[in-house]
């Protein structure tokens, strides 16, 4: 009687934990994009020569500033430019031949190496929305954002099946001091996900925190050897770099660490009006700077970027999902590959106050471009809101839901046996269907992207259970994914050091909110 019932008990554990292993959320990863479509070159061969030659012309006449950057001036006149006060003007032919020594592709480590990246050939790697100081979901509305809501960003992308990067600064937590928070959310990136991840570059020293914080996690000589971190140096176009920006390329470079050198235009304000004479200050802006970080290190790891809207005329506000926004992102494109870099733009970009029909039609509009752009660093591809002040949280659920079609787009058309389907059709024969065919058996599983969002129910049962729209759905959806998130394993002892170093870092710096 007793063993009966230790094998009942022990049947009805071994259930238990069945049921609990099948209840228990699974997290699907895909892995970065590999693109098996062509890329859409909307530039011929003489535009591209034209845009080329005139870049080098702004270089060699008009020349960059460089504020407060005395070492910046010092290696430039080694290097043979024409250094007057804080202008450089770089002879024809110099800044290119110095960006011939960046590589044309990198791998980018995870601590999970599962999770390692390839960004430039033909990789599309996708990464969430970067900056905003603002914050809003369903029940807090428009917010300034905190350190909690950071990580519940970092946590979300790290659920993010779609999602193949963790990204840097998702939202910037203003209940830190600026002096402090890059410890915090260098710190989240580390220990709350397994992805890749981008380092601070508010301040060199800042850059160099997050090294050696990096040197701990992953072991100083992987970071000696190896990318670990991408970082964002953005250039105050037009035509001038500052120290901060600067200072953090320097601590990059020298690490080699990657860094997307990336001006950052709205069309008509800091660039020209045109296309093309756009695309000519961007060609010159980023050659100057990814030049510069070979001249600090050559060999660094380094992307082209390419950050531009356009300007509505009336307002004065940046507008996304342009026409001719895509036709930059397209030009920016096919100029990064001539000169042999990867290729940092797009993103689900949108002026919209709410995540509503015209965030999504702005957003769809920049994804579409640049996944046939060639991108291979999406920044801002989910979350982004109010032309990047505000980070959502529906959005970021909805975003991240809809970069799965990029992954099905970028395979291409399978034309094997298989999917031939010759058998289905000589089964089915005229007049019949597929539904229930061996073929459509065998494959409709996988056949066709399944949004995990959308509401594809009869209108009775929707109407039954709330009649919810999509921000609804966005809303309930990451309230589910923050509740089944579980961290991803790491050593005790080196999340132990990285605390230690963080409490050390902040015991040491002054509170700053400026």
């Amino acid at each position: 009687m007793a063993q009966a019932e230790t094998r009942r008990r022990t049947r009805g554990g071994g259930g238990a934990a069945r049921r609990a292993e099948r209840l228990a959320p699974r997290l699907e990863f895909a892995r970065f994009i590999e693109r098996r479509i062509p890329n859409f070159d909307i530039l011929d061969a003489e535009a591209l020569e034209i845009i080329e030659a005139n870049a080098e012309t702004v270089l060699e006449e008009i020349g960059v500033r460089f504020v407060e950057c005395p070492e910046a001036l010092k290696r430039w006149r080694e290097a043979g430019a024409d250094v007057e006060e804080e202008r450089v003007r770089i002879p024809r032919g110099l800044a290119r031949s110095l960006c011939a020594t960046a590589p044309a592709q990198f791998t980018q480590l995870a601590r999970n190496p599962e999770r390692n990246v390839t960004i430039g050939g033909r990789s599309l790697v996708l990464a969430p929305v970067y900056g905003p100081p603002f914050v809003r979901d369903l029940e807090g509305g428009r917010r300034y954002a905190t350190l909690e809501d950071f990580q519940n960003f970092v946590r979300l992308g790290q659920m993010s099946k779609w999602l193949h990067h963790s990204g840097g600064t998702v939202c910037e937590p203003t209940d830190v001091p600026v002096s402090k928070r890059h410890l915090d959310m260098a710190l989240a990136h580390m220990t709350l996900s397994d992805k890749p991840f981008m380092g601070s570059v508010t301040a060199p020293e800042r850059a160099a925190d997050s090294v050696a914080m990096c040197e701990i996690l992953f072991g100083a000589e992987v970071v000696a050897q190896n990318p670990v971190m991408t970082s964002l140096i953005n250039i105050n176009s037009p035509l001038a770099f500052d120290a901060t920006m600067m200072g953090a390329l320097e601590v990059y470079a020298r690490a080699g660490q990657a860094a997307i050198v990336s001006p950052f235009i709205v069309g008509g304000a800091m660039a020209p009006v045109s296309v093309a004479g756009t695309l000519t200050q961007v060609l010159a802006e980023v050659l100057v700077g990814v030049a510069y970080s070979q001249l600090i290190r050559p060999g660094a790891p380094v992307i082209f970027g390419a950050f531009v809207t356009s300007i509505d005329m009336n307002s004065g506000a940046p507008t996304f999902g342009t026409p001719e926004a895509s036709k930059i992102l397209y030009g920016a494109g096919q100029l990064a590959r001539r000169l042999g870099l990867p290729f940092r733009s797009g993103g689900a970009l949108c002026g919209s106050k709410l995540p509503d029909a015209q965030a999504a039609y702005e957003s769809a509009n920049t994804l579409n471009a640049a996944l046939l752009a060639g991108v291979n660093f999406m920044l801002h591809s989910a979350g982004w809101l109010e032309g990047g002040l505000v980070a959502s949280f529906e959005k970021f659920v909805m975003d991240a839901d809809q970069l799965g079609p990029l992954h099905s787009l970028a395979e291409g058309v399978d034309i094997g046996e298989e999917a031939q389907a010759l058998d289905a059709i000589r089964e089915v024969g005229p007049g019949g269907h597929y539904l229930g065919c061996a073929h459509t058996q065998a494959h409709y599983e996988t056949a066709f992207w399944r949004s995990q969002l959308f509401d594809y129910k009869p209108f009775e049962t929707w109407a039954e259970e709330g009649s919810r729209d999509t921000v609804a759905l966005a809303n309930r959806r990451m309230r589910r994914m923050l509740a089944d998130y579980q961290p991803p394993a790491l050593d005790p002892g080196i999340r132990e050091a990285l605390e230690e170093f963080v409490a050390r870092r902040k015991a040491e710096l002054p509170d700053s909110f400026a």
